[in-house]
């Protein structure tokens, strides 16, 4: 009789196989299956690697500024993820303030890089000059730009003193040739069709201001992010999620105009669900500012409105734009970072222990993957401030060039949607947004 434990492990070994012939069948089989397959040929602790893999994804530390899914955006763009040809006829140029963000202009170029090899687009990018080439011999980059430069693909733009993340948002005034300026600057004169920086959001937001200006009509301009829902294929987007700290009812009007623009044009949803965050369903719910604006939202003609919806609701899929004070955006933000970093630390916690456990990690790591897609702020990028004159958007301080990338996807994808001739259609109107 031949050993109980070979006999065990043949068992084993066997039902390993079935688990992989079912995900072929089942699961469209990834390279997860073929290391785990790979594993079974051998013995089961084969799988502990895997799962060792599984564990590290599990245990990343996630610090979204903004969740930012664009599925439906990085999809038939020339992805990071696809090897569609790019014709060069149809790249955008644009503006990058390669000084903006905490670890500029290194990370900020190495972005820019890889976007002008996977999108199609080109970039102006600028910067102080000293510090870029320095930059660029440290990270190894500077032949790669060279070749950049030399096919086109980038133009470097000099400027001045850039302004620092900790300064007073007004010092753009003062900082005339500042990066930032000068790459809204750009916008401005038609030489880019939007404009990115990681920078002092205060900064960026004067310097959009001042330098792009409003559009006729709006007040306040919004940051507008998109958070996940329950959906993987929608997304909603809250706005404002910090700009505006406290807001007029006539404002959270303008926000709705603005994202049920940007909703249509860009994430192709024919007739946008516009919500009113708010503590209850009922019209009567709320504090001043939500009863007032509630009246002006369920009267406009111009969008859907789908009434108030509460802090449950809004990762629902039952709305596609939510409106909110600068304020209240804010916290939800934040919040939702927290989540996501809880989120998988759970998941690491509760995965089963032992050989089983292994070997079911082993499988479960091509979904973690997937989560962490879904909520880790490098895989989105940035926000687009609404409102300006100019396609404008803001990354997280601490983008580094997987965020660069996926903000430029972004930028692209507003500025080739035609969201600003909609824009200045609606600033045209008759009262387009302004209300009493």
């Amino acid at each position: 009789m031949p050993p109980k434990e070979p006999e065990k492990r043949t068992k084993q070994r066997r039902a390993i196989r079935r688990l992989v012939i079912w995900y072929r069948r089942n699961a469209a089989v990834t390279s997860l299956v073929g290391t785990a397959s790979t594993a079974a040929s051998t013995a089961v602790s084969g799988a502990g690697s895997v799962a060792g893999v599984a564990s590290s994804a599990a245990n990343t530390v996630l610090q979204p500024l903004v969740v930012d899914p664009l599925r439906r955006l990085q999809r038939g763009l020339g992805g990071p993820d696809e090897d569609v040809p790019i014709n060069d006829a149809d790249r955008l140029w644009v503006a990058v303030d390669g000084m903006g963000g905490d670890h500029a202009p290194g990370p900020i170029l190495e972005g820019c890089l890889q976007a002008v090899e996977r999108l199609p687009l080109r970039v102006r990018f600028v910067a102080e000059t000293t510090l870029l080439h320095a930059a660029a011999a440290e990270l190894g980059l500077h032949d790669r730009l060279q070749e950049a430069i030399s096919a086109g693909l980038i133009e470097l733009v000099p400027s001045g003193p850039s302004v620092g993340m900790h300064e007073e948002a007004t010092v753009v005034r003062r900082k005339r040739d500042a990066s930032i300026n000068m790459a809204m600057d750009l916008v401005k004169q038609g030489q880019a069709t939007a404009v990115y920086s990681a920078g002092n959001s205060g900064a960026v937001m004067a310097a959009a201001i001042f330098r792009l200006g409003r559009l006729k009509g709006i007040d306040r301009p919004a940051i507008g992010a998109l958070f996940p829902t329950k959906d993987p294929e929608q997304q909603v987007l809250v706005l404002d999620v910090g700009a505006n700290m406290d807001c007029k009812p006539e404002w959270l009007l303008q926000f709705a105009l603005l994202g049920n623009i940007y909703s249509r044009d860009v994430l192709q949803v024919a007739h946008p669900r516009i919500g009113l965050v708010n503590i209850g369903e009922e019209s009567c719910k709320g504090n001043e500012l939500c009863l007032r604006s509630h009246g002006l939202l369920s009267s406009e003609p111009r969008f859907r409105f789908a009434g108030n919806c509460e802090g449950r609701d809004i990762l629902s899929g039952a709305f596609d734009v939510v409106v909110c004070d600068g304020f209240t955006g804010n916290v939800l933000l934040k919040f939702l970072e927290s989540v996501g970093s809880v989120l998988l630390d759970v998941i690491k916690v509760e995965l089963p222990r032992g050989r089983r456990g292994k070997v079911g990690s082993a499988f479960l790591i091509n979904n973690l993957r997937r989560i962490k897609k879904r909520l880790d702020h490098a895989e989105h990028g940035g926000a687009l401030l609404l409102g300006v004159d100019g396609v404008c958007v803001i990354g997280h301080g601490s983008s580094k060039a997987l965020s660069v990338l996926s903000a430029l996807r972004l930028a692209h994808s507003a500025a080739n949607h035609g969201v600003m001739e909609n824009l200045h259609a609606l600033s045209q109107e008759s009262g387009a947004v302004a209300c009493g």
